[in-house]
């Protein structure tokens, strides 16, 4: 697949490894919609990517919005051949407290969010990519979800979120084995500790000690790192159905 020429539609696309992917795909050459919850700041994400780019204000755990925005970024772009989920949150919290047992309800929203959300716009974005061209390959169309290394080396308060990324790689695979027949590629990117909006608000002095923690490079990894690794995977087809983790050999400790 060309990036030159790639429609996408990237959630989580108005700050950090979204952004950064949507400016790799802009500077490539191709087209962005970029699928967020966070209005104000996708629009001025939007407008500073230029005119091949757009916004739409998405739910991703509500169906209903990803459907009526994938349908309305087919309209924008002419169609879909590329899509990352970048959008998730990270609520952390012991299963047993000082105030007691986590509650569910915070449980079930990191899964909505993370795994379900996923869910709703592969299966969205791929339902318009069957109808593609294929190109000398037979492809149609690639999609990337994003796990994380709490997939394998969840810590301490991170059961929901290791539980969601642990689903999006689980999934990876069946997805990918079903959507063969279409020419859809289906992979995941599974990052470290990266440099992202809320990394960024941390204080200087936990920044340098989460940098600390990563073999090589030592330092936290750059959202155009995960750009590149996108890229990489969209254009190389013979990348299917798999996860590839772009940590810095990091192996994350209990705590």
């Amino acid at each position: 697949m060309d990036l030159a020429i790639a429609k996408a539609v990237i959630t989580g696309g108005a700050s950090g490894l979204g952004f950064a992917t949507a400016q790799r795909v802009i500077d490539a050459g191709g087209q962005v919609v970029l699928l967020d919850i966070n209005d104000e700041q996708g629009a001025a994400s939007a407008a500073t990517l230029g005119e091949r780019a757009a916004f739409q204000k998405t739910d991703v755990a509500d169906e209903i919005s990803v459907k009526t925005v994938m349908k309305q970024a087919n309209e924008i772009m002419g169609g879909i051949t590329f899509a990352v989920n970048c959008a998730g949150i990270a609520t952390a919290g012991r299963t047993l407290g000082r105030d007691g047992p986590w509650p569910s309800e915070n449980f079930n929203k990191v899964i909505q969010v993370n795994l379900v959300g996923s869910f709703n716009v592969t299966k969205e974005a791929a339902a318009f990519m069957q109808h593609n061209d294929p190109t000398e390959d037979g492809e149609r169309g690639v999609i990337i979800s994003t796990a994380s290394i709490a997939a394998f080396e969840g810590q301490i308060g991170q059961a929901a979120y290791s539980a969601s990324k642990g689903g999006i790689v689980g999934m990876m695979l069946p997805i990918a084995r079903e959507f063969a027949q279409f020419g859809i590629r289906v992979n995941t990117i599974a990052p470290g500790i990266f440099l992202t909006p809320m990394v960024a608000s941390m204080p200087d002095a936990v920044q340098e000690s989460l940098a600390r923690q990563i073999p090589f490079p030592p330092r936290l990894g750059r959202p155009e790192e995960y750009a590149d690794t996108a890229a990489f995977i969209y254009s190389t087809t013979m990348v299917n159905g798999e996860t590839i983790r772009v940590d810095g050999a990091i192996r994350m400790q209990p705590k």
